[in-house]
């Protein structure tokens, strides 16, 4: 792999992985037990390794943290053998990104005090790599002068499912396509409308929750906004590595509120910057949008590589399935067929979101097994 001009193996370059969640608008193919960061839905890798791949020339396995929870924390080990087992941070429970990303931050410092750090989710995917490694550079940049950055996407579309930032015309560092601009505001997910206004602004730029700052920088706000936590998450760091690690973090962690990174920091902070890009990139959040990833035949249909598919007349539609068995398609639109061993799914495209809700369906009904 070529190394990317910008950031290639900046000696103080930390990359953080956060890997958690169910994936459950990807039901029934992610399950709890086997979320989507840990599926090959793009290839023969998962998103997780995939998300690893693109961040060895930035940073490689020795300063990459990996934060899951512990019913996952054996198959990432598994999947990104190179990651040293000390660089694996096991939740016992989830408690959202900002404690997560928190207690990243606060074990870098301890190893790392002056380290520039960027997290990035295990789930998403990204096309072009070249421009994935060009903004991060140039928020490395940005983030060596004190700014809290955040990489926001050029919308293509306007997307209800999406938080948005709006930048402001103030320069903070680079020129030209290179610039990096102070952030005005973060936006929580628009209606219909709103969004169509936030694409013809040209201000706003999707949120995908990807970061990027000193950790002196973070750790200052985070104690600034968060004092609880940020005591919390430096009392961790402070025993990681020692025989008292497991015993501070389990009593510690469980008195931890759920928060999240943006609400809890990025929204509120001092200085604040975003760095414009344009890479390929995809939550790979439901099956509509994995969908539109996939392979497509002339008729709009995509499928993955084993699916045994069968179709007349059928046009838009998303079919998943190992081959066991042929899916036949005849004079429908814009379904989705997800067939697996013990679960079969058909929704209309357009609900994809919705997906969600049958899981939460069949938690309802006890049946756990299928969630």
């Amino acid at each position: 792999m070529p190394q990317p001009q910008n950031i290639a193996r900046q000696p103080r370059f930390w990359a953080v992985i956060p890997a958690g969640g169910a994936g459950t608008r990807l039901w029934p193919l992610s399950r709890a037990g086997r979320p989507k960061f840990l599926l090959p839905l793009l290839g023969d890798r998962s998103l997780l390794q995939q998300t690893g791949d693109r961040l060895a020339p930035l940073a490689g396995p020795d300063r990459t943290l990996v934060v899951c929870g512990t019913a996952h924390a054996a198959a990432v080990a598994r999947q990104l053998p190179a990651v040293p087992v000390a660089n694996l941070v096991v939740e016992p429970a989830p408690r959202g990104s900002g404690p997560a990303i928190g207690l990243a931050a606060a074990i870098i410092a301890r190893r790392d005090p002056g380290a520039v750090m960027g997290s990035f989710a295990a789930d998403h995917d990204v096309r072009d790599e070249a421009a994935f490694h060009r903004a991060v550079g140039n928020a490395v940049r940005a983030a060596g002068s004190g700014w809290l950055t955040t990489i926001g996407l050029a919308p293509t579309r306007p997307e209800t499912g999406y938080g948005y930032i709006e930048r402001t015309g103030e320069v903070v560092a680079g020129t030209g396509g290179d610039a990096v601009y102070r952030s005005a505001r973060f936006v929580e997910k628009p209606d219909r409308i709103r969004a169509e206004e936030y694409v013809a602004s040209g201000r706003h730029l999707w949120n995908a929750s990807m970061f990027i700052w000193r950790v002196d920088a973070f750790l200052a706000e985070l104690r600034r906004l968060q004092p609880g936590l940020h005591a919390a998450v430096m009392g961790i760091a402070s025993a990681w590595g020692t025989p008292d690690q497991e015993t501070v973090m389990g009593k510690t962690w469980s008195t931890l509120a759920e928060s999240t990174i943006d609400q809890g920091v990025m929204e509120h902070a001092e200085r604040v910057a975003v760095v414009p890009a344009a890479m390929g990139w995809s939550d790979v959040g439901d099956w509509h949008g994995l969908g539109e990833l996939l392979p497509a035949d002339a008729d709009g249909t995509s499928a993955n590589a084993a699916a045994d598919r069968v179709a007349r007349d059928a046009t838009g539609c998303v079919v998943w399935s190992d081959g066991a068995r042929p899916v036949a398609l005849v004079g429908v639109r814009d379904l989705i067929v997800v067939d697996t061993p013990d679960a079969l799914l058909v929704a209309d495209r357009a609900r994809a979101q919705d997906v969600r809700h049958i899981v939460a369906a069949l938690k309802a009904k006890g049946r756990s097994e299928l969630t």
